[in-house]
């Protein structure tokens, strides 16, 4: 690692700042958590953008010491579908562009389960994201939308665009639909699989 990059920013008409960490651009195979986890408790925002990690050397539980951290940019590397987080409520603002992310519903579940209070995900230029950029349609595109809209109900911003309320409620309705097809086809297997097993013990006592 040649060098990092430490300082505040502060906020306009107010006298509170916030720490950031900028690792971008380093060549990185592994995380540094020699020089992160020196700032554990006022590291608000932690940039690994454009460097060479991926799933191999990530060990993400060393990342919920930072109990203040805000934003994880991790743009332009190599992170697939199955990276897992450590649980991290005080996140609000994950930037994963550029990555190898082709399973959406894995990787928004783990969004999900791992990042209780996020507002803000951008994950453009992965095949899971399909836009006219990666060659994906228009349906496509508002589909993707849709899905991880249901998924994170407090999602404020996706990708580059704010979601609207009508987005809200068109994605409620679309996946709730399929949500409730799936819990009433497993109440239909478990009652089969209960009224087969009556069966053979009512065989067996007989």
């Amino acid at each position: 690692m040649d060098h990092y990059t430490l300082g505040q920013h502060s906020q306009p008409g107010h006298t509170a700042s916030f720490q950031w960490l900028s690792l971008a651009y380093q060549g990185l195979s592994e995380i540094p958590y020699e020089t992160i986890l020196t700032q554990t408790d006022t590291l608000e925002v932690l940039d690994l953008s454009y460097n060479l990690l991926d799933d191999l050397y990530w060990n993400p539980a060393l990342l919920g010491q930072l109990e203040k951290l805000s934003t994880l940019i991790l743009d332009c590397n190599s992170y697939t579908s199955h990276i897992k987080f450590p649980y991290m409520p005080s996140v609000t603002t994950v930037c994963i562009n550029k990555n190898k992310i082709n399973n959406l519903p894995v990787f928004v579940e783990e969004i999900r389960r791992k990042f209780p209070n996020i507002k803000i995900l951008s994950m453009m230029n992965n095949e899971a994201a399909p836009s006219y950029f990666n060659g994906g349609s228009l349906n496509q595109y508002k589909d993707y939308r849709q899905y991880v809209i249901s998924q994170l109900p407090g999602l404020e911003i996706l990708d580059d665009t704010e979601v609207l309320e009508k987005e809200r409620v068109q994605a409620r309705k679309t996946y709730r639909l399929q949500q409730s097809s799936h819990s009433s086809r497993k109440r239909k297997e478990d009652s089969s699989k209960k009224h087969t097993h009556m069966q053979k013990k009512s065989n067996t006592v007989i």
